[in-house]
């Protein structure tokens, strides 16, 4: 579907979102620690959706989207291109809805990640995401197979799902001064904006992303979307070369500022997550953390809600970063 010419995202959309997930996503715990609030000076609340199905929040969007998805259309299957969550995302939902599903993924993609959207069932094809354009790849498969793709983040199906993390958190904490969501594509902090501003109109939605991948921090400055060259990284989920245009009409209006941190404190936030949460938490995943144990936002005395994307990071890998 054209971004530009897809409706605008509202709670009414989060909540039928929300209905279609009962059952089926996790409901993922609000989790908080002293030492967080002690080195923010903030209350803090996570929302953990390293815990939810496939290991990240990004299950809620790609099922919301194959729900809505005519049976005939769906048996023909669907198409996505992914570094990893959005992939897993997908092959699992086809697979919860008896749908085919090939998945475009980068040559550099986390073994891990590679491994488990196969383990879903779904057709795993690698490209070169320094050579080649993943969006047309996409379309010339989609059109020879008949199949629907189901984009990343610049969808109104994918923003709602994401939306309902968001919406859960905000149910199970006091009204917040500050929420915080990491940035890629934009999906979860479009989403995430609906759902605080509708609530709690007065709190600072707020979009943390790596420093090597800030297209949306120079994008909300100039006012339009910048697209910088594939960037890299640790966060691999989070380096897009440009957020969506859909999501951008929606943190233009109801985003107040995006924040970036470094590959250094990134490691610094999942250190603090596996010592004092004993939480394992993949690099994209611990970008609100790394903004809050550096400073980046001014929460002092604040109550802050912030999203842990996901939990996906191969181990070995995870040892590797954790042990400095």
């Amino acid at each position: 579907m054209d971004s530009d010419t897809q409706p605008e995202v509202t709670v009414a959309d989060l909540d039928a979102a929300a209905a279609r997930l009962r059952g089926v996503a996790h409901r993922t715990p609000v989790m908080r620690s002293g030492q967080l609030n002690q080195r923010s000076g903030a209350r803090v609340f996570l929302k953990c959706e390293n815990f939810q199905r496939m290991g990240a929040f990004k299950f809620r969007g790609a099922f919301n989207a194959l729900a809505q998805i005519p049976e005939a259309r769906r048996r023909a299957g669907v198409l996505a291109f992914s570094s990893g969550n959005h992939a897993q995302a997908v092959a699992l939902s086809a697979r919860l809805h008896g749908a085919p599903a090939l998945i475009l993924m980068p040559h550099d993609a986390p073994p891990a990640k590679v491994e488990a959207t196969k383990g879903y069932g779904a057709e795993v094809r690698v490209y070169d995401r320094f050579s080649t354009d993943r969006e047309a790849l996409a379309a010339e498969i989609a059109a020879e197979r008949g199949m629907e793709i189901i984009p990343p983040f610049d969808d109104a199906r994918i923003i709602a799902g994401a939306g309902t993390a968001a919406a859960e958190l905000l149910e199970e904490m006091p009204a917040p001064a500050v929420v915080l969501a990491t940035l890629g594509g934009g999906g979860l902090l479009s989403g995430t904006a609906i759902a605080a501003k509708a609530r709690h109109p007065a709190c600072r939605v707020i979009g943390v992303e790596p420093a090597e991948g800030d297209d949306g921090l120079r994008s909300l400055r100039a006012g339009e979307i910048i697209r910088i060259p594939p960037p890299r990284g640790l966060a691999e989920g989070a380096l897009a070369t440009h957020v969506g245009a859909l999501n951008f009409r929606v943190m233009r209006r109801l985003v107040d500022d995006v924040v970036t941190v470094t590959d250094e404190e990134i490691v610094v936030a999942m250190r603090f997550l596996a010592s004092r949460m004993k939480l394992v938490v993949e690099p994209t995943g611990a970008l609100p953390v790394a903004a809050l144990l550096a400073g980046k936002v001014d929460v002092a005395g604040s109550t802050v809600g912030a999203i842990i994307s996901g939990g996906n990071v191969d181990l070995d890998r995870f040892a590797r970063l954790i042990a400095g």
